[in-house]
């Protein structure tokens, strides 16, 4: 794990900022999303995020390849991209890579977006 990323999920494990709807973020407070949103603006790296979330646990990178119509070594930036962003973490087993959501920062994500139900 890099320096910068874990320096990334210290600043976003206290919790969010108010969501956009209701306040003015703060130059690092948006710096730190239009982090996230980049590294979700590819439909790729977002897939891959869907498919780790919705895994229900981890999910090995064997299980996660195949079902991309890229190469290994593309699948394989995509994910370090996620990981840099605080998205994903992963551990290495003998030969694969086991991935899982940082579920703290998908819901630092939401909460961001949140949007106040009408009244």
């Amino acid at each position: 794990m890099s320096k910068q990323q874990i320096e990334l999920i210290a600043s976003t494990s206290g919790g969010c900022c108010a969501p956009i709807s209701s306040a003015v973020l703060d130059v690092e407070q948006a710096a730190e999303g239009a982090a996230a949103f980049k590294a979700l603006a590819d439909p790729v790296r977002l897939r891959l995020l869907s498919i780790i979330a919705s895994a229900g646990g981890e999910v090995c990178v064997c299980d996660i390849t195949p079902q991309f119509d890229v190469s290994g070594p593309t699948i394989s930036h995509h994910l370090k991209v996620l990981r840099e962003a605080g998205l994903v973490d992963c551990e290495r087993r003998g030969t694969w890579v086991y991935y899982w959501p940082i579920r703290e920062r998908m819901q630092w994500i939401s909460d961001l977006l949140a949007v106040p139900a009408a009244t």
